[in-house]
């Protein structure tokens, strides 16, 4: 399983937040993509005020802050499926 963190290297949140999956990250094994999305018009237009964005796929799974309950809750019901 792969998450996205779109991510801007200047946002102090998205760093918080890609900090505290780590933990996460080592108890479900899932791969974590960092983009960087200044590098891609785009993904700045359509999540400029929204980073840091947790995504899986086309999901997302937070905004801003890591939501632990939902992050909790998806991927208990993607590990059930």
């Amino acid at each position: 399983m792969k998450l996205t963190l779109m991510f801007r290297e200047y946002c102090s949140l998205c760093h918080q937040m890609r900090d505290a999956l780590a933990p996460w990250q080592a108890r479900y094994g899932f791969e974590l993509e960092i983009v960087e999305i200044d590098d891609f018009p785009d993904l700045e237009a359509k999540y400029n005020e929204l980073v840091p964005v947790l995504l899986h796929g086309d999901t997302e799974i937070c905004h801003w802050h890591l939501d632990e309950g939902k992050l909790q809750a998806y991927l208990d019901g993607f590990q059930a499926a």
